[in-house]
């Protein structure tokens, strides 16, 4: 279940929760909420960036630490170890 953020469209007329912003995990099929479930104002859902991808040299380290080794292409048909 994705996490949606949210906050207040007019923070002057709302709680501390929404004034600030609050996560909410909600279900994909469940419509973005509009108004605040402490207060009543109205509230708006938040883009954000997904959390997604992993680092290629962590990858690396952990195939090198279980004896495997890459290869690298420096020709047509020719490749080198690189560890």
């Amino acid at each position: 279940m994705p996490i949606y953020a949210y906050q207040a469209k007019k923070p002057e007329a709302s709680c501390e929760k929404c004034k600030d912003g609050f996560d909410l995990r909600q279900p994909l099929s469940d419509p973005a909420l509009e108004i605040c479930p402490w207060c009543g104002s109205p509230v708006a859902r938040v883009p954000s960036l997904a959390a997604i991808g992993f680092s290629q040299s962590g990858l690396d380290d952990r195939a090198k630490a279980a004896g495997f080794s890459k290869l690298s292409r420096i020709g047509k048909g020719e490749y080198e170890r690189n560890f």
